[in-house]
């Protein structure tokens, strides 16, 4: 079982979600979206078990910041190439879990209960 877990540093809730996971005894890989960039096959993966409006957060700073040009229209594409160029526009923490029979699942967002499923 493979556990990564995709968010930036300065986010409060991704520092919980790492701090329940250490809790609960389970490790894990962190990826820094800011630092460590997203590649489009990884990005592709992410919408390939989850939606692409649950994956873009547009709540975030940089949703704010980016133009209203580049916000609309918003479909699938758009989306998916806002995310590659702005990767702190992903809704974070998000959880990849890889079964050992290399089956992905996703949990956008922090959520106790479906960790502590993991452990």
């Amino acid at each position: 079982m493979t556990i990564t877990v995709y968010g930036i540093k300065t986010c409060d809730t991704c520092r919980k979600a790492r701090r329940r996971l250490e809790e609960l005894g389970i490790s894990h890989h962190y990826h820094d979206l800011r630092e460590d960039g997203l590649g489009p096959q990884r990005l592709d993966t992410f919408l390939a078990n989850a939606d692409w409006q649950a994956l873009l957060n547009t709540r975030s700073t940089t949703w704010r910041q980016l133009d209203a040009t580049d916000r609309e229209p918003l479909d699938a594409e758009r989306a998916r190439e806002l995310m590659l160029a702005n990767p702190t526009l992903i809704k974070r923490p998000l959880l990849q879990h890889t079964d050992p029979a290399g089956q992905d699942t996703l949990i956008v967002g922090f959520d106790p209960a479906r960790y502590a499923t993991l452990a």
